[in-house]
């Protein structure tokens, strides 16, 4: 399970960026060089490389060199840890909830007989 937490914690780490997330939404439709990925942001190339390597540490991108381009595609699949994690965290809220509504539900009934 360690090792579980720690490929969440890389994930969510990156996520938490918007630029990083920003970056993900456009490597979505297609993989692109790092000068397009850092066109848009408007922050420097050393900076958008630092965030790019938060997303590869994380799995969620890959990086390709061919002579002096490098390009990014994303790893749709790396996002399925969060995505378990997030549906199980849903299951148990929602158990709670219905829990409580059935325990308030219980209370009315009990208030008006």
């Amino acid at each position: 399970m360690a090792k579980h937490d720690t490929e969440l914690s890389l994930i969510f780490h990156a996520l938490a960026d918007p630029t990083r997330r920003s970056i993900l939404s456009q490597l979505g439709d297609s993989p692109a060089r790092v000068t397009d990925l850092a066109e848009p942001t408007g922050l420097r190339l050393p900076t958008v490389m630092r965030h790019l390597s938060v997303l590869e540490e994380a799995g969620l991108i890959t990086t390709s060199k061919e002579g002096r381009v490098r390009t990014c595609a994303i790893v749709p699949e790396a996002l399925e840890p969060a995505r378990t994690w997030l549906d199980e965290q849903r299951a148990i809220w929602e158990a709670r909830l219905d829990r409580l509504d059935d325990y308030v539900m219980k209370l009315m009934k009990e208030r008006h007989s």
